[in-house]
């Protein structure tokens, strides 16, 4: 028996859409403060992982961090835009489900986690494909269930995924709890191309530059990185990047066909989207209420505060209130 239980009494706002008590302390109660918050000084202390490198079918690799102890239900966590397996808030929810008598798979994107991919494309927000393949490879393993999460951009991954398998999902796949999800691609491109969130685009766009930089040396004539610098936005980064080596028309191409939004309805099994109301990264198209955008299948929850990808809990045993909620939800799927 663990000692996570659900939060009481939501507070229903909508068809679809509830709120569980999150109350952080006042000085927290800022979504930027949230959201910066855990990077600077949250350190988790977890076991080594066991690592291992899947092969994707066009000759790239994925790299895995595999934490076990003989569970019979799995957890795969995805990571956020520019993160990897090893954030603190990856293994803030490896820890909690780990305690919670769950086995965890955190794994990366191309291109993230310190190893270099071998092609010239990268990942992106819609790239189901790589986490279908670490599915099937878990799935190949000695798991009775199987459960998702993922933060932010690996949230929207994770719900357009399910979306995609629809029916055809694989039984043991239960469902999946996601946090600080840009549904809206384009209208979260757009809040963060403003002055006031400056500081987190200057961020990623610094991040991606490395890694462009490192693409260009190995692929010359493919990849160029000239005039890097007078990106601003993630509309300039992904028209220019993003969808000619992923084979879309242009950013807004990308945007539409993999935003999870219009697609939540088609998933089958349940699914859970958290979205502080006062994360910095989201429009407000990533707080659907409608059921007819819902469908059946997914809950939206929107707390207060929470930041993105924050919900910063100064708990004795070293817990946020996401690694509660997540824990809370996806028990009550599996037994």
């Amino acid at each position: 028996m663990n000692s996570f239980s659900h939060e009481p009494h939501p507070i229903p706002l909508g068809t679809g859409h509830r709120v569980y008590h999150y109350r952080p302390p006042g000085w927290l109660r800022s979504g930027h403060l949230q959201s910066v918050w855990p990077t600077l000084f949250r350190n988790v202390s977890l076991m080594e992982p066991e690592q291992e490198r899947v092969t994707t079918s066009d000759g790239d690799e994925l790299h895995l961090d595999w934490y076990r102890s003989g569970h019979r239900r799995l957890a795969v966590l995805s990571h956020g835009l520019e993160g990897h397996s090893r954030r603190p808030y990856m293994l803030g929810l490896a820890r909690a489900l780990l305690r919670a008598g769950w086995d965890v798979l955190a794994w990366n994107f191309r291109s993230c986690g310190g190893a270099m991919n071998r092609l010239p494309r990268f990942y992106h927000s819609g790239s189901t494909e790589d986490l279908a393949r670490v599915v099937e490879h878990a799935l190949q393993k000695d798991y009775k269930s199987l459960a998702l999460s993922g933060f932010s951009m690996g949230g929207n991954l994770t719900m357009l995924y399910l979306a995609q398998q629809a029916a055809q999902l694989d039984t043991r796949i239960r469902g999946a709890v996601t946090f600080s999800v840009p549904c809206d691609l384009a209208g979260s491109a757009e809040v963060l191309a403003r002055p006031s969130r400056r500081i987190y685009m200057q961020r990623f766009l610094r991040d991606l530059h490395r890694k462009m930089l490192v693409k260009a040396e190995r692929f010359p004539g493919v990849i160029d990185v000239e005039g890097f610098s007078r990106i601003r936005t993630f509309r300039e980064f992904d028209d220019r990047y993003t969808a000619p080596l992923h084979g879309f028309r242009d950013a807004e191409d990308y945007w539409a066909q993999c935003s999870c939004l219009g697609r939540l309805k088609a998933i089958r099994v349940p699914s859970l989207i958290v979205n502080a109301v006062d994360d910095p990264f989201l429009s407000p198209q990533c707080f659907p209420r409608d059921g007819r955008v819902l469908g059946s299948s997914v809950t939206l929850e929107a707390p207060r505060w929470g930041g993105h990808v924050g919900f910063v809990e100064h708990a004795r045993d070293g817990y946020y209130w996401s690694e509660r909620r997540a824990v809370a939800f996806l028990d009550s799927l599996v037994s």
